[in-house]
């Protein structure tokens, strides 16, 4: 049962996957974020989105800054950081009334939090995770991740229909809340010695190349995520001329397969290697992708959403479990900040280009583009050299003895010496 597989789970993480949901069911602002500056401050659309594209570039910032901070400040600072500059961005924004570019600023600085607090919390679930525990650790947290942001929106609505106040209140105070828990649950973690240790062997012969080009290649998955964040709002309203708010079906569905399925979808994740399963979440993204592009209608669409959430299910577990499994312990939080940063590098640049394509082809190149992407990504991981995966080498010939003399400290609680040591 998943449930005795979670309470096996360092207590740390527990904690951590807590406080992810209570942070994503908390983002009340974000997804609200145009309406507050146009009807909050006054700001016209274009303005608006002018600032918040500006003030995204902070996604960027945080997803590299939070590699050098994991390393040299250890990841429960790291995470508190993100956290902290989450709030006080917010802060800003909802009680300071200057020109334009100070909200910006604000944003800016609250989305550097946000760009930091997904690497961090990889890279933890990197240290106190065995190989065999990686994949439901990683799934756990994304399906969790993924009940908030199917709540965060919804109450961010109720409470921005009170009062803007509410909303950033709400958004300020669960931030802090999850910086409380984290801050007495989550200990410092113990740099040098023990962790070479652990990790020794995994870079060999290839280094780190073969990971680094694994995860700049996610970019071709990325791409129609956030593509599809882009263009379906406007196919939905503007070429099938449907309601707004079956836009929000689309979501719905998302979070509905992922929480439904996440968890079966992991333990057939670990019975195959790293490669297949890349090649088959691209085929289920371009099979969800293709149902729009050849047979374009509303029920496509909902069909499609089916399809492709399986794809996008198995690469959010893969990716981060290939970089904890094959990197050293030493360069985990660099290596998962890059992974942060593809992603925080699709939502800038994406939305643009498609706007492009949208405004001078139209609608069905668009979708045509986001076919090709994740095309384009399976001919990259057919051609690259990819290593089986820790757990999956341990399933078929049993733990190596290097993997065996680490299991027992990784499993162990987290207050363990051989694992980290207690907060100060």
């Amino acid at each position: 049962m998943w449930w005795t597989r979670f309470k096996e789970l360092p207590f740390a993480l527990r904690v951590l996957f807590l406080a992810s949901f209570v942070n994503r069911a908390g983002m009340f602002v974000f997804p609200l974020l145009a309406v507050y500056l146009v009807r909050g401050k006054d700001l016209s659309p274009g303005e608006a989105g002018l600032l918040i594209s500006v003030g995204s570039t902070g996604l960027l910032v945080g997803s590299l800054l939070s590699g050098p901070v994991c390393d040299l400040r250890g990841r429960r600072t790291a995470l508190l950081t993100a956290l902290l500059l989450n709030a006080a961005g917010y802060l800003g924004l909802a009680v300071l009334d200057g020109p334009p570019w100070t909200y910006a600023v604000l944003l800016f600085v609250a989305l550097v939090g946000m760009g930091m607090f997904g690497p961090a919390s990889n890279t933890l679930v990197a240290d106190l995770t065995t190989p065999e525990q990686r994949p439901f650790a990683y799934t756990i947290s994304y399906v969790g991740n993924n009940l908030g942001m199917g709540v965060g929106p919804l109450l961010g609505g109720v409470a921005a229909a009170y009062s803007y106040h509410v909303m950033f209140a709400g958004n300020i105070l669960a931030g802090l809340a999850c910086a409380v828990m984290i801050a007495i649950w989550v200990p410092k973690d113990r740099r040098g010695g023990a962790k070479s240790a652990r990790t020794k062997g995994r870079a060999g012969r290839l280094g780190h190349s073969h990971v680094l080009l694994l995860v700049l290649a996610s970019f071709l998955y990325v791409v129609p995520l956030i593509g599809l964040e882009y263009a379906l709002p406007l196919a939905v309203t503007t070429v099938l001329h449907e309601s707004a708010g079956l836009v929000g079906t689309v979501y719905t569905i998302n979070s509905v397969v992922v929480v439904a399925f996440g968890l079966v979808l992991e333990k057939r994740i670990r019975e195959y290697g790293t490669k297949l399963l890349l090649l088959v979440a691209g085929l289920l993204w371009a099979l969800g992708l293709a149902v729009i592009v050849f047979a374009f209608s509303l029920p496509a669409i909902l069909l499609s959403t089916v399809v492709w959430t399986f794809g996008e299910i198995i690469v959010s577990v893969v990716v981060p479990t290939y970089v904890a499994d094959h990197v050293e312990e030493r360069r985990v939080g660099s290596f998962m900040a890059l992974n942060g940063f593809v992603l925080g590098l699709a939502r800038l640049v994406v939305p643009v280009g498609l706007g492009v394509l949208w405004t001078s082809h139209g609608h069905q190149p668009v979708f045509v583009t986001l076919l090709a992407a994740p095309l384009a990504g399976m001919a990259v991981y057919a051609l690259l050299r990819i290593r089986p995966s820790v757990s999956t080498k341990g399933a078929e010939s049993g733990p190596s003895p290097a993997v065996a003399a680490t299991t027992a400290p990784a499993a162990a609680d987290v207050a363990s010496a051989e694992a980290i040591r207690p907060a100060n």
